[in-house]
């Protein structure tokens, strides 16, 4: 009697999901039969394939000269060798290839249960103990397979069952229960109990956690949808309301002009400092309009400017200090080189939504330094208000996520990690050890440098 292969492997889970929860269009598109996952368990496959080998081999000799059991060594061992064969030849196709499906899954378990009858024929048959290794062998291809390869792997099992007792074997075991512990039987199936035991809890402990991590992964990709699709909804509101404001500033603005001309108006010197004043604030509001009209669309404006990473957060200091005007506003810019990039207005209102709610926490102080890690551009944004509370920490960049206690707070925070989501970078926020928070935007230089023209591509 010999214990057969066994090929335990976890299950497969989702690294992205397809349609509407696959927002990050880098990673593989998944469509429930292709992901990264089954290559990780055909991997895995082979490794334990190679530790049957093993187990079998050193099986054999134990049966062979430690029982005085005489097998058949030259087929058991060519089973053995076709094994390698087919284990090595996975591991080259597997090394070629970023993707696995489930039907490549569902060969490799029709090959153990192939392997496991043989091995089980030339070992006795069905008076081998390890027969009971089929079961561990269905429940395998419960978990990882869906129907009908579930349902494949059991016929499969089933009829090599009835094979292994409708066919005798050319090995015939004595089979003698009723000596307890001292018939090879009985000790067989204790140790195949206990084999099949410890790999029940062990894989099935770890594809539970597989599960729970796809689960996750699900949750977090289906929220993310539910976010950029509160987004659109945002971006189609501002973008009207943009459209209806545009008209009646331009009237407002038509009509201060005129007022600026008018004889009682230029005699009162205090009423025409109040026009001019107002047509500042009719003009700024006009800025903010064409400000969300260009980015309700798309995060890049349709004819960006060109301008270099020092001159881009130069501006948006000044620009933001002037608007503001905090009592203390530390800005410091150590990126150590200035290369050309795009002017573009998302990057700026993601920076001006960061900067307006430290001020907000932190009226009297407020920090900004640039500098650049690698081929990345870090903004840390600092303040000395109350902090970050636990909980908006672990929620940080969904939609109302706020303790202002208003409607509408947190918009800021969510729109800005959303926009730096679509460059490609991210936002974070952490407590600082002496008090306030820091708010960290990291961004990819690529997504903002200026892409050189080929010479090859100019005529």
């Amino acid at each position: 009697m010999i214990g057969a292969s066994v090929a335990p492997r976890t299950r497969m889970y989702f690294r992205q999901a397809d349609s509407v929860d696959d927002p990050e269009r880098a990673e593989p598109r998944v469509d429930g039969s292709h992901d990264r996952a089954g290559l990780r368990n055909l991997q895995q496959l082979i490794q334990l394939r190679w530790i049957a080998v093993v187990g079998q081999v050193a099986t054999i000799l134990v049966v062979q000269y430690g029982l005085g059991i005489a097998l058949p060594l030259a087929p058991m061992f060519a089973v053995l060798a076709a094994l390698v064969l087919f284990n090595l030849a996975s591991q080259a196709w597997c090394r070629r290839r970023a993707q696995v499906s489930h039907a490549a899954l569902l060969v490799g378990l029709l090959v153990d249960v192939a392997s496991l009858t043989i091995q089980l024929y030339l070992s006795g048959g069905i008076a081998n103990p390890f027969v009971f290794l089929f079961l561990l062998q269905v429940v395998i291809g419960t978990v990882l397979l869906r129907s009908p390869g579930s349902w494949v792997i059991a016929a499969a099992a089933a009829l090599c069952v009835v094979g292994l007792a409708a066919v005798p074997a050319p090995l015939k075991l004595a089979v003698q229960p009723a000596r307890g512990l001292a018939d090879p039987y009985v000790q067989g199936l204790l140790v195949c109990f206990l084999l099949i035991a410890g790999l029940l809890v062990v894989f099935i402990t770890r594809i539970g956690g597989i599960l729970r991590e796809r689960d996750a992964r699900l949750a977090e990709l289906r929220q993310r949808a539910v976010e950029e699709e509160h987004i659109v909804r945002m971006g189609l509101l501002a973008s009207g309301a943009a459209h209806e404001l545009g008209t009646p500033l331009s009237t407002l603005s038509v009509i201060l002009g005129d007022w600026q001309h008018l004889p009682t108006m230029a005699s009162d010197g205090e009423l025409h400092n109040d026009v001019l004043e107002m047509q500042a604030q009719v003009a700024r509001c006009k800025s903010i309009v064409t400000n969300i009209l260009m980015t309700a669309g798309e995060t890049r404006a349709e004819a960006p400017t060109e301008t270099t990473l020092h001159a881009l957060f130069d501006e948006l200091a000044h620009e933001w200090e002037q608007a503001r005007n905090p009592p203390r506003f530390d800005y410091r810019n150590q990126s150590g080189f200035d290369p050309r990039i795009v002017s573009d207005a998302g990057v700026r209102q993601m920076v001006f939504n960061v900067l307006d709610n430290a001020l907000e926490a932190s009226p009297d102080w407020v920090a900004m330094d640039v500098r650049c890690e690698d081929d990345t551009v870090v903004v840390d944004v600092s303040d000395a208000g109350p902090g970050f509370e636990p909980g908006i920490l672990r929620r940080l960049g969904t939609p109302y996520n706020s303790s202002k206690g208003r409607p509408g707070g947190g918009l800021g925070l969510f729109l800005s990690v959303n926009v730096a989501r679509t460059l490609g970078g991210q936002l974070q926020a952490r407590n600082r050890p002496q008090g306030g928070a820091v708010v960290t935007l990291t961004l990819p230089l690529a997504a903002i440098a200026i892409e050189e023209a080929n010479d090859d591509d100019q005529d």
